[in-house]
């Protein structure tokens, strides 16, 4: 105790969530039975099926579609994410006969402008394809990853 009664505690400190994924979705199915999805409709059915998000943030921005944030390493999300597309994708009654892969990468230098992709936070394409690995070689993802540190990038597949 201090003088006067009062006593001496800790400062609070804000706690951060662990990951922050920033989400871009790219569907490469052209069939009506796997639908494109709004991000209103994803925040809503993700935050169902994915134990892990603790919070979602719809975008407003040209390319990135959603704000998620878990306590849970960046690729046990991942998991969490593709697993949980899938079981939204089957419970919206859409297809689900082909891959979901989230491709991660951390930004890991200082952010222009206000893009919501920060130095720190991932930014993952989910993409849905029923060729997974003609998707990676057209956009040379091997090549993407032995640019950057193993631990700053991540694929995570599910599905047939």
């Amino acid at each position: 105790m201090c003088q006067g009664g009062e006593s001496l505690s800790q400062p609070t400190l804000a706690l951060r969530p662990l990951t922050v994924f920033i989400i871009s979705h790219n569907l490469q199915i052209e069939d009506p039975a796997v639908p494109e999805v709004s991000a209103d409709q994803l925040a809503q059915l993700l935050t169902e099926s994915c134990t892990s998000i603790q919070a979602v943030e719809v975008l407003d921005h040209s390319h990135w579609m959603l704000r998620i944030e878990s306590d849970k390493q960046a690729e046990l999300l991942a998991q969490n994410l593709v697993d949980g597309w899938r079981v939204m994708r089957e419970a919206s009654g859409h297809a689900s006969n082909h891959k979901v892969i989230a491709l991660g990468g951390r930004k890991d230098s200082d952010s222009l402008g206000n893009s919501p992709l920060q130095k720190g936070f991932w930014g993952v394409d989910v993409v849905e394809t029923r060729n997974a690995e003609a998707f990676l070689q057209a956009i040379n993802w091997e090549g993407l990853k032995s640019s950057r540190p193993t631990d700053a990038v991540f694929e995570i597949f599910s599905g047939v």
